[in-house]
C-alpha cells in the first residue's frame, strides 16, 4: 500500500561510500598524527579555512567533501581532492596578481568551483566577498566598487555580461574568472579566464616545482585567525548595503559552537542551495562543513533543486520560512487532486499528527495506542510525504530569517521532522540564539546560542555580544560606533523580550513596531505571519502605525490559487486577472477573517485586527525594489511606492486605479495599470 520513490542508484553510492570510510578512518587519523602538526593531538585548533581544509585532506582525506549535480550526473570531491583543486586555484590566483588584502568577487549560484575560490583567496590572504547572483548591474556596480575588487568570479555568461556591462567604471578590476564556458567562445580573452584551466595549471606547476609547493604552503601556515576571512553584504532592508567584515577566528569560533551544539560530524550531510552572498549559506554550508568535515551538495540548478534534496537526502537542513510555506502549498495542491481515499486519509493521520506528534517527537509521555496510531500514519502517509519533500534523513532542521507561523512550523514537526528556530544576523555571523533538543517552541527563537550573551535595552531593543561578532563595516567607521555599545555589545535593531524559561521572543524590527491611534501595540510582521500561514496568501504588508486601524496590501501565491481556479472552472490570462476577481477576494476574504479571530484572543495584539486589505496587481519583486535579494519586505518602501493605495485604503473608497513601473527579466522597464479592489473587514471584540 505504501509506495517510496528513491534514486537507488544515489543511494547505493553513499552506503558504498560509508563502508569505505570505515575501513579508512583510522589510517588516516594515524597519517594526521604523524604528519600534520597543525591537528595532532594537543595542538591548536586550526584558526582559518585554508588550515581547516587541511586538516581534513589529511585526517579524513577520502570522506566526501563536496557534491555537485551536473547534467543529471552527480560528481564527488573528497577533501583531499578538494585540498589539491583549491591549493592549485591559489596558486594560479597568486599568478594572476591577487595578494594579501586583495578583494575578489564571487557571484553566481552553488558551485564547487565558487566555493574553492572563497577558500583559495584565503590560502593568500585575500579576501572574498560573496555577491548575490540576481542583483542587477546596478547593485552589483555598488558593491564591486565599494569593495575595490581586483577580480571577479562570475558563475556564467549571464554574470559575465553583467559585469562587462559596468566594467569601464571600475578602475582596479584585472580579471573576471568564469566557471562555465558555455555562451563565451566568441568573447575577448585579454581579461578572462576559466577557473578549469586556472586550476590545471596550477596543478601542473606545483607538481613540477618543489619551491612553489613550499611557498604556498607557508602562505598558509602564515594566515592567521584575525585575518579577514570575508565581507558580506547586508541585503539592505533598512538602507544602503553594508560590508560586514568578519574574521577567521570569529567565523570558525562560531561555527565550532554549533556544530558541538548540534552534533554535527563527517557522516553529516547539507544541501547548498541558498544564495552564496547570504550569511546563511556562507555560515551553515561553508564553515559549518569546513569545521565538522561534513559533506556539502550543491544542486544542479534553482529548478531541480527539490528533486536534488530528495536524491541527496540531507542529514542537515536550513530553509528560511518562505521555502516551507512553498512545500506545504505544493503538498496542499497535491493532495487536492488525489483520489477522495487518500485525501480522508490524509486528513485523517494529519489529526493524529497535530495531537501526539510534536509530543513523540519531544520525549514526552504518550499513550501506547497513541504511538501505535501514529506509527501507522508514519507507515503510510508520514514516511511516504518525508521521502517526497527529501526529509527522510533529517536530523536537525532550522528556520531563520523571519519569523516563521506557528501553525507551519508545527506541521512540519508533528510529521517527526525536528525543525527548530534560530535567530541570527550576519553581524553575529550568524546565531544570536538556537534551541535545543526537547525544548523547541514556536513562539519563541530559543535561548542565546553557546557563548553568546543577549540582553535587553531600556527601550526594549535586543542587544548580543558573539563568539562570530564582526569586526566592522567596511569604509564606514560611523556606522559600526552606531552600531555598537560603548562596552561593546551589538544593536539589532529589533525588539524583543525573555520569557519566563530563557527563550527569546521577537516582536519586530524595533523601528517597526508602533502604536495605533488609541495607543494599541502594532506589530507589522507579528499580523503578516499570521496572513502568511495560509498557502494562498504569498506576500502581506500591514499598515496601521498611528492610524484608526489596521490594514493589509497582500499577493496571492500564483501556483496555489491558480491550481484553485482551474479545479472551480475559473479562467484567467494573468496574475493580475487572478488577483483581482470576486472569487480569490472571497477566499481571501475567509483567511483574513481567522485571523483577526485569532489576533482578537490574545489582549496585546486585538486591537490590530484587519479591517480592510486589497490583493495587489502585481507580485513584489526584488528587482523592482520592494523585496531585498533575501526576500524580506521592504515595508518603507512598499508605502511610499504605493501612496495612492494606502491612502485609498484609508478613506472608504471601493477601489483605485494604479499605474507601477516594473522590470523584466532582461532589465527592460515597463507599466502595468489595473483598478485595484479594496475588502471591508469584520472584527471581532477582545476576548
Amino acid at each position: 500500500m505504501r509506495r517510496i520513490e528513491r534514486n537507488d542508484a544515489r543511494r547505493i553510492e553513499i552506503i558504498w561510500e560509508e563502508v569505505l570510510s570505515q575501513a579508512l578512518d583510522q589510517e588516516r587519523v594515524e597519517l594526521e598524527a604523524s604528519a600534520n602538526p597543525h591537528g595532532a593531538a594537543g595542538s591548536p585548533m586550526p584558526d582559518t579555512f585554508p588550515k581547516l581544509l587541511r586538516h581534513h585532506a589529511l585526517s579524513r582525506g577520502h570522506r566526501p567533501a563536496i557534491r555537485h549535480k551536473d547534467r543529471g550526473i552527480w560528481k564527488t570531491w573528497s577533501w583531499a581532492e578538494a585540498y589539491s583543486k583549491v591549493r592549485a586555484l591559489a596558486f594560479s590566483l597568486k599568478k594572476l596578481g591577487l595578494e594579501p588584502g586583495g578583494k575578489i568577487a564571487i557571484v553566481g549560484s552553488n558551485r564547487p568551483h565558487l566555493y574553492w575560490t572563497m577558500t583559495a583567496a584565503q590560502m593568500l590572504r585575500a579576501v572574498p566577498i560573496p555577491i548575490y547572483a540576481d542583483a542587477v548591474a546596478g547593485e552589483m556596480a555598488y558593491v564591486l566598487e565599494h569593495a575595490d575588487i581586483a577580480l571577479i568570479a562570475a558563475q556564467d555568461q549571464e554574470q559575465v555580461d553583467k559585469i562587462l556591462s559596468i566594467g569601464g567604471a571600475m578602475k582596479t578590476l584585472a580579471y573576471v574568472l568564469y566557471d562555465e564556458e558555455r555562451g563565451l567562445g566568441d568573447y575577448d580573452r585579454s581579461r578572462l579566464r576559466a577557473i578549469g584551466a586556472l586550476i590545471e595549471a596550477g596543478e601542473a606547476e606545483l607538481a613540477s616545482s618543489a619551491e612553489a609547493s613550499a611557498a604556498l604552503d607557508a602562505a598558509i601556515d602564515a594566515g592567521r585567525g584575525a585575518d579577514i576571512s570575508a565581507i558580506l553584504y547586508t541585503s539592505g532592508t533598512t538602507g544602503t548595503s553594508k560590508g560586514v567584515v568578519l574574521s577567521a577566528q570569529g567565523c570558525i569560533s562560531a561555527a565550532r559552537d554549533t556544530v558541538a551544539f548540534d552534533g554535527l560530524t563527517d557522516r553529516d550531510e547539507q544541501l547548498a542551495y541558498l544564495p552564496l552572498a547570504w550569511a546563511g549559506d556562507h555560515y551553515m554550508n561553508y564553515a559549518q562543513s569546513h569545521v565538522a568535515g561534513s559533506c556539502m551538495a550543491c544542486p544542479e540548478n534553482a529548478e531541480t533543486v527539490q528533486n536534488d534534496l530528495r536524491e541527496i537526502g540531507p542529514s542537515f537542513y536550513f530553509a528560511p520560512p518562505r521555502v516551507f510555506e512553498a512545500q506545504l502549498s505544493r503538498i496542499m495542491i497535491r493532495m487536492e487532486d488525489a483520489s477522495a481515499l487518500k485525501r480522508r486519509m490524509f486528513r485523517h493521520f494529519l489529526d493524529v499528527a497535530r495531537n501526539w506528534g510534536e509530543k513523540i517527537l519531544n520525549g514526552d509521555r504518550v499513550p501506547l495506542l497513541a504511538r501505535l496510531h501514529y506509527a501507522l500514519g508514519e507507515w503510510l502517509v508520514f514516511a511516504p510525504l518525508k521521502n517526497t519533500l527529501g526529509f527522510s534523513r533529517i536530523r536537525i532542521a532550522y528556520t531563520a530569517g523571519e519569523a516563521i507561523g506557528a501553525d507551519l512550523f508545527s506541521f512540519y514537526r508533528s510529521l517527526g521532522v525536528n525543525l527548530k528556530q534560530l535567530y541570527g544576523q550576519t553581524e553575529a555571523f550568524l546565531y544570536v540564539t538556537c534551541q535545543s533538543d526537547g525544548a523547541v517552541r514556536s513562539d519563541t527563537v530559543g535561548p542565546a546560542a553557546p557563548n553568546v550573551t543577549i540582553r535587553i535595552a531600556e527601550d526594549g531593543e535586543v542587544q548580543f555580544k558573539s563568539p562570530g561578532q564582526f569586526v566592522s563595516y567596511y569604509k564606514d567607521a560611523d556606522k559600526t560606533a552606531e552600531t555598537l555599545t560603548p562596552d561593546g555589545f551589538v544593536k539589532t535593531g529589533d525588539a524583543g523580550f525573555f520569557e519566563t524559561d530563557g527563550q527569546l521572543k521577537i516582536i519586530d524590527r524595533a523601528r517597526d513596531v508602533g502604536k495605533l491611534s488609541d495607543g494599541s501595540l502594532f506589530a507589522p510582521k507579528y499580523v503578516e505571519n499570521k496572513l502568511k500561514f495560509f498557502p494562498n496568501i504569498k506576500e502581506a504588508v500591514a499598515l496601521g502605525s498611528g492610524r484608526d486601524f489596521v490594514t493589509a496590501m497582500l499577493n496571492i501565491e500564483l501556483e496555489s490559487v491558480g491550481n484553485w481556479a482551474e479545479r472551480n472552472n475559473i479562467s484567467y490570462a494573468s496574475y493580475q486577472e487572478l488577483a483581482g476577481h470576486t472569487l480569490v477576494y472571497d477566499m481571501i476574504e475567509n483567511h483574513v477573517d481567522e485571523v483577526n479571530r485569532a489576533l482578537s484572543k490574545e489582549p496585546i495584539m486585538a486591537k490590530a485586527q484587519i479591517k480592510r486589505f486589497l490583493i495587489l496587481h502585481k507580485e513584489l519583486d526584488a528587482d523592482d525594489g520592494e523585496l531585498t535579494r533575501t526576500q524580506k519586505v521592504r515595508r518603507g518602501f512598499i508605502a511610499q511606492r504605493y501612496e495612492r493605495l494606502v491612502t485609498t485604503l484609508y478613506d472608504g473608497s471601493d477601489e483605485a486605479d494604479v499605474s507601477t513601473e516594473v522590470t523584466y527579466e532582461d532589465g527592460r522597464k515597463g507599466m502595468i495599470s489595473a483598478r485595484v479592489r479594496f475588502r471591508d473587514m469584520r472584527t471581532y471584540p477582545p476576548a
